[in-house]
Parts: structure tokens; C-alpha cells; sequence
């Protein structure tokens, strides 16, 4: 019997949580947990990490729901609002 080691994110550093488990989290349908996740991307991954896991649209539409420390909230909406005159 082979053993499959799964990768863990760097950005869940403390959660024994493997990638496929991360997006089966955004995948779904349990909004907490989805928020809860988003958040930790948005705190704890590189910039170019996020857009691994997110897409910009859905980081609008959960952002006003996102439990993020302040001064990380102020860069994301910063960005965000940066990036809504770009259209």
C-alpha cells in the first residue's frame, strides 16, 4: 500500500488541512468556512498565491464579510477600489 503525502499550504502553517482540502472549503457550500479560508489567504499568502486559490470577483463579493485584521483590510480595499476604476 502506497502512502500519498498531501501538501499542505504554507499559509495554514498551524491547520492540518491538505490543498485539495482548501478547495473543497472554497468550493462549498459552508459560507463560515469559506470566509474563514478566504480571510486566512488574503492574511497569510504571497500576493501571487491568492489568485491561486480566489478570483477578484470573488474576493468583491466576500470582502465586506471578511474577518481580516485592519490594517490588511485597508491594502485589500485600497486595492480593490484601485482596481474598479481599471475596467
Amino acid at each position: 500500500m502506497t502512502t500519498q503525502i498531501s501538501h499542505q499550504p504554507y499559509f495554514l502553517w498551524d491547520y492540518a488541512l491538505s490543498e485539495e482540502q482548501v478547495r473543497e472549503i472554497l468550493r462549498g457550500t459552508n459560507e463560515t468556512e469559506k470566509i474563514w479560508m478566504m480571510s486566512r489567504i488574503l492574511e497569510s499568502a504571497k500576493f501571487e498565491d491568492v489568485w491561486e486559490y480566489l478570483t477578484l470577483r470573488e474576493v468583491r463579493a466576500y470582502f465586506p464579510k471578511l474577518k481580516l485584521k485592519p490594517a490588511i483590510r485597508d491594502v485589500w480595499a485600497f486595492a480593490l477600489e484601485a482596481w474598479g476604476e481599471i475596467r
